[in-house]
């Protein structure tokens, strides 16, 4: 069980505002509260330095055009905010390898479904510790479970309307595992917090990109780690059963940066001497990973 803890006193901004997160506050007709209608996007800090920022914020732009909310900030605007909530953070505590956390509502108005014109969105932002995956994690890899894909059409869009995720992970979580992979009409789409990979005779593959799976961050890096370090990789459809007999299974996210899955269901991923183990073609990304996160930085 996840214990409860209290609200921090780290710097958040707010509407325009640097103020203490635990004296934060919004309206209760905000309209994130009401309808979890809203964007947001976590972007990982390695030695208080952003990684692939302009990939993360390009992603913001595109979840907020498509849900017709206009960003309300420039691009150097998000920029000097997070540099400004880092370096708190660091101040504060110590914390060099952190997550800064966007969020942008579309504002505050009457409860009605019709999107309203002429409001200010809401904008958030704080910054947290991360909580990497551990040393045992990495040398053992990490058990998921499997299940329908039961949440809303528009994975695409990076949307705080996460109660499907969340029903999600908690059943992962109920089980002591670290995902939930799920399948829609039988084939791969993700899992509840990560972007999901298959390994086959030595190549990388992940599901296409579509209206089911959002665009991780990683998809792309995962590529050029594929090609710095001559792993073929391919996007396509991945039925159910070759996920189930897959040589290698990955996850990827901002915390997770790419961990392997040694278990799913219980049962042990991939073949022969190393079946229940990480695999090689994890070693060679997650070395890789380290390796941008040097170099991709800023």
């Amino acid at each position: 069980m996840h214990s409860t803890t209290t609200i921090p006193d780290t710097l958040c901004y707010l509407n325009g505002q640097y103020q203490p997160l635990c004296e934060a506050k919004v309206s209760v007709l905000d309209r994130g509260f009401i309808f979890g209608d809203g964007i947001y996007e976590v972007v990982p800090v390695y030695a208080q330095k952003l990684f692939r920022f302009d990939q993360h914020l390009a992603r913001l732009g595109r979840s907020l055009a498509k849900v017709r909310i206009e960003n309300p900030l420039s691009h150097e605007q998000w920029l000097e905010r997070s540099r400004k909530l880092i370096a708190a953070l660091h101040e504060h505590g110590g914390a060099t390898d952190q997550l800064v956390y966007i969020q942008v509502t579309r504002g505050v108005a009457m409860r009605d479904h019709v999107m309203p014109t002429g409001i200010a969105p809401t904008v958030f932002m704080m910054a947290s510790p991360m909580k990497a995956a551990s040393g045992e994690q990495r040398h053992h890899g990490v058990a998921c479970i499997s299940a329908r894909d039961f949440r809303w059409e528009r994975g695409d869009i990076k949307s705080i309307s996460l109660l499907g995720n969340v029903l999600a992970r908690q059943m992962s979580a109920d089980r002591d595992a670290v995902e939930t992979i799920m399948f829609r009409d039988g084939f791969l789409t993700e899992a509840s917090a990560s972007n999901v990979w298959v390994v086959h005779e030595g190549a990388l593959l992940g599901p296409p990109k579509s209206e089911h799976v959002l665009e991780g961050i990683r998809v792309d890096l995962m590529k050029e780690l594929c090609e710095e370090c001559g792993i073929g990789y391919n996007l396509r459809p991945i039925p159910e059963a070759d996920v189930a007999s897959a040589d290698e299974l990955l996850l990827s996210s901002a915390t997770k940066e790419v961990l392997p899955v040694t278990t799913l269901d219980g049962d042990s991923v991939g073949h022969g001497a190393l079946r229940g183990k990480p695999g090689p073609v994890y070693a060679r990304l997650y070395e890789a990973y380290q390796k941008a996160k040097r170099l991709q930085s800023i």
